[in-house]
This record gives structure tokens, sequence and C-alpha cells, in this order.
């Protein structure tokens, strides 16, 4: 999809420079230094000769097809270069060149006529603003990093091409080898879509890297990564969220959501590892890179110190992974070989005085326990450690099993060279034991997720077109909050079961109405004004007798007036009251990347303090609805605690569904929660008490 990019047969290089430390020049130095094979265009015209190489003043000069044009030049002349590799067929280029929307104005409207010129002649471009790419394969390396990294299995891609450089100057003191490294910059045309699925057809890339600040269609990213990851995993880096996701909300859902929330969703739902940290993201990337995936979470612990190994073990009980339990017969061999005093549990102690030989026996018994899926083998450095000779063991084994080991050789200067071997035989070490542990907790999970089913997506016979009238006449009186009777009427048209409830205006029509329905009641303010109700008491319930119907609808009536006197009051809606069950909110918020963020936690007025909620995009299938059940804190409360009985699992996951396909008919909606749904007990299911709805 992008070779050109990547195994170009000609390069031309628009800004070729002369001097030393400019940017023309370093990058056409890269090109000829790092031995890439195909021909060289340099272009400036001031020049007829720049290291060797035949200098051109134009493109428009050069007599042979270009396949790729890196263009380096000051902002203002981009445009003319463009024109030109349109007139020359040039079907891809890199913009190196700073000075676009990242600078402001006139930056933004140069870069919006770029975007114009690109696509409409079929043009791709990286950048601008960028700092190239390489591709150690093709030995290709069209950037102005300082550095060529070693061929490897890992791809990274960024949008800081500043953390690019650093990234490589750091992997190349960790032997760690990448297959590509892409800048995409300001990502006008090329983004993160086109590179994630470039990469998929990639045989060289095994793991996928990618450094993000935003993402410019939730959807098709989602979409990419979801066919992706079943190959290979995508492991994201993510920053500038927490001022990101700040807006003003009218609902629970909008107040807590933010595009952090949804963008864990996204990953969550499309496969992708996020972690907080670069750190975390070489953790699990030098994992995935030279390692089998784990066949199953039970990891066996094999230390020389017992400290580390308790430290591991701590790690492991707080991760899905599980602490093996040893056969019988690993357990006896490794009585009758080690030590009275080791411990031939897990984690299993070789002592302090362990040597090489030790170590083999001890790891070669392990390994064949059918009880063990994983190995991590820790050694600290003591004056009779063999630790080279160690190193040798564990990457001869590693190499002859199909089981994964990982190692945390935990020290410094003694134990260089014994992490240098293991680096060669391609064991990956982690300075200390929690932090080999989580690489493989993420090895693990990535594994359930190519395990799971692809999602079945329910529909709903449903009202679609009262929901539709609905919306119209809110947009004709210039309202975009629903009322509550409004909002009721769109949710129990998509099927949710509401208790009975009747607008009345007067002191008399309320008492008739809370007669008809049967006492207790609630009594509700309704104004499309007045989103939280409970905020100023514009909601009484208990209500048993026509006397103080009477008096609270005068309360409630003269209170709102008092408080919010420009607020349209329409009445007060009288309501069946529903008691039992518990309380548990829905509720959605339009993400302007993802589309609706769905969300779900314990009901009440505290969700907002608490913020024990789960989120996932629409649509989700029942499987996604129940994990955003279970993933919840609270979870436990539902399932029955201290003789209650379990409430009704299955209506709340019935009812999530229902939400999600009103939120992906719906594209008008903004916000909405359903709060409280009341569940009763398994089979009785769930009640929607009350609900709050925008739309654009």
């Amino acid at each position: 999809m992008l070779e050109h990019f990547f195994s170009p047969k000609t390069v031309a290089v628009v800004g070729a420079s002369r001097e030393e430390g400019k940017v023309g020049h370093d990058l056409l130095k890269n090109l000829v230094t790092y031995g890439y094979k195909g021909k060289l265009y340099p272009v400036n015209p001031h020049a007829d000769n720049i290291l060797g190489i035949k200098t051109y003043p134009s493109l428009r000069e050069i007599n042979d097809t270009i396949d790729l044009a890196v263009i380096v030049i000051p902002a203002q002349y981009v445009e003319r270069a463009v024109d030109e590799c349109i007139e020359k067929g040039i079907d891809s280029i890199i913009v190196i060149s700073a000075g676009f929307k990242e600078s402001g104005i006139d930056g933004a409207l140069r870069e919006r006529e770029l975007l114009r010129k690109v696509k409409q002649h079929g043009i791709r471009m990286l950048g601008p603003n960028c700092l190239g790419l390489i591709d150690t394969q093709s030995c290709l390396n069209v950037s102005f990093a300082a550095d060529m990294p070693p061929q490897g299995n890992i791809a990274f891609f960024s949008q800081s091409g500043a953390l690019c450089t650093s990234i490589l100057d750091w992997a190349m003191g960790e032997c760690i080898g990448f297959s590509k490294f892409i800048s995409i910059g300001n990502k006008t045309d090329i983004d993160e879509v086109d590179i994630i699925q470039a990469l998929d057809n990639d045989a060289h890339t095994k793991v996928i890297l990618g450094y993000l600040e935003g993402v410019k269609s939730g959807t098709a990213f989602m979409n990419a990564a979801q066919k992706t990851t079943q190959n290979k995993p995508i492991i994201i880096v993510k920053s500038g969220g927490t001022t990101a996701g700040a807006k003003a909300a009218s609902s629970h859902t909008g107040t807590l959501a933010g595009s952090e929330n949804a963008f864990d969703a996204a990953c969550n739902q499309s496969g992708i590892l996020r972690v907080k940290t670069i750190e975390e993201l070489f953790d699990y990337a030098i994992g995935f890179s030279s390692q089998h995936l784990p066949k199953g979470p039970r990891i066996a612990l094999i230390t020389n110190a017992g400290g580390p190994g308790i430290i591991a073990a701590d790690a492991v009980e707080r991760s899905k992974l599980k602490m093996a339990a040893l056969s019988k017969n690993t357990v006896d061999s490794l009585r009758s070989f080690l030590p009275a005093t080791s411990n031939v549990y897990n984690p299993v102690d070789v002592l302090g005085d362990a040597k090489a030989d030790r170590y083999r026996f001890v790891i070669e018994k392990v390994l064949k326990d059918p009880h063990v899926d994983v190995i991590l083998v820790i050694l600290t450095p003591q004056t009779m450690t063999e630790i080279e000779k160690t190193a040798e063991v564990i990457g001869e084994i590693s190499n002859q099993t199909d089981k994964t080991i990982v190692t945390s050789f935990m020290g410094g200067i003694r134990i260089e060279k014994g992490i240098k071997t293991m680096c060669q035989r391609k064991v990956p070490n982690y300075p200390f034991p929690e932090r080999a542990v989580s690489a493989i907790e993420a090895m693990y999970k990535y594994t359930l997720w190519q395990k799971k089913s692809t999602p079945s997506i329910k529909t709903f016979d449903v009202q679609k077109e009262i929901t539709i009238s609905i919306f119209d006449d809110a947009r004709r009186t210039g309202r975009s909050s629903l009322s509550e009777e409004e909002a009721r009427q769109v949710i129990s048209a998509y099927g949710f079961k509401i208790p009975k409830s009747i607008l009345t205006t007067s002191e008399a029509e309320a008492v008739r109405v809370a007669e008809a329905i049967g006492y207790p009641v609630v009594m509700k303010i309704s104004s499309p004004n007045i989103l939280h109700k409970s905020d100023f008491g514009g909601v009484i319930i208990g209500i048993k007798n026509a006397v103080d119907v009477r008096r609270c609808f005068s309360d409630i009536t003269q209170k709102a007036r008092r408080l919010m006197p420009e607020a349209e009051i329409k009445g007060i809606l009288v309501q069946q009251m529903i008691t039992g069950g518990k309380e548990v909110i829905l509720g959605m918020s339009r993400d302007p990347q993802f589309g609706p963020l769905l969300m779900f936690g314990l009901g009440g007025i505290y969700v907002e303090v608490l913020k024990d909620v789960a989120f996932r995009i629409a649509p989700i299938d029942s499987h996604e609805a129940e994990e955003m059940v279970r993933k919840i804190r609270a979870f436990p409360l539902l399932q029955g605690v201290r003789g209650e009985v379990p409430v009704d699992i299955d209506a709340i996951v019935n009812n999530l569904l229902r939400l999600s396909q009103l939120a992906t008919d719906c594209p008008e909606i903004m916000e909405m929660d359903i709060n409280p749904l009341v569940v009763f007990p398994e089979g009785k299911g769930a009640m929607a008490i009350d609900a709050r709805l925008t739309i654009s």
C-alpha cells in the first residue's frame, strides 16, 4: 500500500545541502552512509554535486522515474516543490519541513492547500513537520536521525519526531532492533490508520508500537486495529488526555466520559495494548519480539534470592497470571537434586550459591511440567554466581522450547555481559521482576484477545419513528434538552420498561392521577431547563395520600419558580413508585473521534464522586455488555452479598444492548443518562425510573 515509502528504487531529496549540520545534508548523508542501494537524486539549484552525487536544479531536470521525493526546504516553498512532483508523476512524498498547522493560522492554510493538492492528484504524503522514516530491510534512512537502528522485528511510529530521536539513541544501547521507524508528524495525509494497515502486511514486522497524541478517525482506527491485532500485537502510548477530555457536560456520562475513557474503550475493543509509559511500551515490545506467546496464565518462578522471588510472586497475584502448582514428579525431582534448604515449590529457590548447572537442571525440570506455561528466571549477582554461563544456559534452553521464558537479572555492571548474551539469544531481560511479570501479563492478555469471537451485534424491533418525531419537535421549538416525558418516550420506544407516569398541571389533577396509579407515588418537576431535579428538591418520593400530593405539588412548583425563575415549568409528573431492586446507571456521551461512548455503573447521586464506571464504544455485543457489568468494582454487590439475592444481570445486558442500538441509530443524541435503572432479582427484569437526553 505504501511500497514506495519503504522500498523505493529511486529517491529525490529536494533541498539537499552541501552544508554539514543542515537537515538537507544530514538526510542525504544518512541515505549514503547506511547503504541505500537505489538511485539518489539530490535537488539544489545552487549546487552541481553533493557528497559526490550529481545534483539537479529541479525535479524537472531529472531524466528518470522518481518513486519517492523527500522535501526539506522552507515551508513557504513546499507547495511549489509539490507542483513539480505532480508534473513529474511522483506518487509518494515525505515533507520534512516544519512551519505548517503547528505554527499558526498561516501555516494551517498552507497545510490545507497542500492536502488539497495531494488528494486531487492521488499522491500519498508523510508529514509535514516530521523526522522522516527508516526501513532497515531496504537500508533506507530518509530521516535526519543521528543513527540507523539494527534490524529487528519491531516497528515504531510516532507523532513526535523528537521522541523518535531519543528512542533511537536509547535503543542503540539496549540491543533492540527495528523493522521500520516512522515519524508521522502532522499526519495531514498518511496517519496512524494507514501505518497500521501497512505494517499489518509487512512480513518483517512482528510487533507494532506507536506514540499518539490524538486520533483522526476513531472508527477507521478501531477497524484497522481489530483486523491487525488478529495477526500481530499493537502497543500504544498516548499522551495529551488530561485536558483533551475537559468539556461542559450536563449528564453524568458527559461529565465522566472525556477522550481518555473513549480511547481506553477503543483500545479494549480493538485488541490494542495501551501502556502509560515509554518504559512499558518497550518492556512489552521485547517480550513479544523475542518469545513465544504464553499458552496459559500459569507461571513458575526460579530464583537464587528469596526476596526478589517473593516480590515476583506478589506481582503475579496482582495480575491476571497464576502461580503454577508444580506436579509431584517435578517437586520430587527438584527435592532429590537441590540442597535441603532450597524451596522446591513455586517460587523455586535455588539458593545464593547456585551455579549454571543448578539453574539448568531446575529450568529443564520445571519446563517439562505440564502445569507450567511460563518461566521467569531471577538472578542476583553473588560471589559464586556464574552470570554469563547461566545466561548461555537460559538462551540455549529457550531456543529449544515453545514455552515462554523471560529473565530478571538484577544489578548493574556485573550482569552486563550476561544480559548481552541473552539479548543475542533472544531472551528478554527485565531489571526488576515486577516489570517482567507485567510484560508476561500483557502477552497473556493478547492471547485472550486472539481467542475472542467476532462480535455479533443484536438488533431489536423498535419504534424509531417515535424517536425521530420527538427530536423533530424539540428542534422546532429550539430545544436541545428533552423533557423527562420526551426522554421516557424515547427509551420506551426502544424497549426500556418504565413506570407509569402522567404529567399534571394542577393539584386536583395530580390527586386524581395519584389515586389512579395507586399510592405511594413519586412527584417530580417537569421542565426542559431543569436537568438535575434532585439538586434543589424537585423530586419527592413516598407520597401516601391526597393531602401530601397537594402540598408537594405546591412546594415543588414554588421552589422551582423561586430558584429558576427563567425555567419553563410544564407541570408536575406523578409517577408510580418502584421499590426493591438495586440502582444502576446507563449512559451515553458522543465522543468527537469515536462516536457513542456507553457507560455503566452503580446508580444514584454518587456516581460522579465514586467514578466506579465502565465504558465501551457502541455498537457492542452481549459479551462486551457483560464485560462492562463485571468490570466495575462494585460488581459483587450485584451478585448478592451476605445472603442477598443476585440481581438480574441478563436484564442489565439487555438494556445496555438497547442503549447501544439507540445511540447507533440516532447520531443526533449527544448525551443521555438512564439513572436510575432499577434492577430486580434474577429473572425479574429491570425498570428505567428516570432519563435525561440531549440532542445536537
